[in-house]
């Protein structure tokens, strides 16, 4: 009885979840993107693997023009525990994700474009706050908003 109401609890979490990603009206690939980004904040090579993976799947999925490109892009980073080298994929997956979002709606809420001018690299964010995946604690809080996507 006790397994049942731990499988019970847990799959209402996880249904819980989903519908609160779903509520957010965002997209899978914007989901995950955000997952990717928030790992390279923390400087964390695995948690950025595991959500890029994640990112992969989502863009399978899509019917995104640029797919193709975007799993390429993620893969880069699935394929690589050296935080450097995921950062530097990181770059070409948030420049080819914000096109399509750009030209796509993935989400209901605003998409922010965030620019470091240390890295010359932009990356999207979900808040209005500075929280740089390129650098990390190193320089949390370096770069400026470039574009707002509503």
């Amino acid at each position: 009885m006790k397994k049942f109401i731990f499988a019970a609890s847990m799959l209402t979490a996880l249904f819980q979840f989903r519908g609160e990603a779903q509520d957010k009206g965002q997209s899978p690939l914007l989901t995950n993107y955000y997952s990717i980004k928030d790992a390279l904040v923390s400087g964390n090579a695995d948690n950025a693997a595991s959500a890029a993976a994640s990112f992969v799947q989502a863009a399978k999925a899509s019917d995104a023009a640029v797919k193709d490109k975007l799993i390429a892009d993620a893969s880069g980073i699935t394929g690589t525990k050296d935080l450097a080298r995921q950062r530097e994929a990181f770059k070409t997956l948030s420049d080819d994700l914000y096109q399509l979002a750009k030209t796509s709606k993935l989400s209901d809420q605003p998409i922010y474009q965030d620019y470091c001018p240390m890295k010359k690299a932009s990356w999207l964010s979900s808040s209005t706050a500075i929280k740089n995946p390129y650098y990390g604690s190193q320089m949390l809080t370096c770069g400026k908003i470039n574009d707002t996507i509503k």
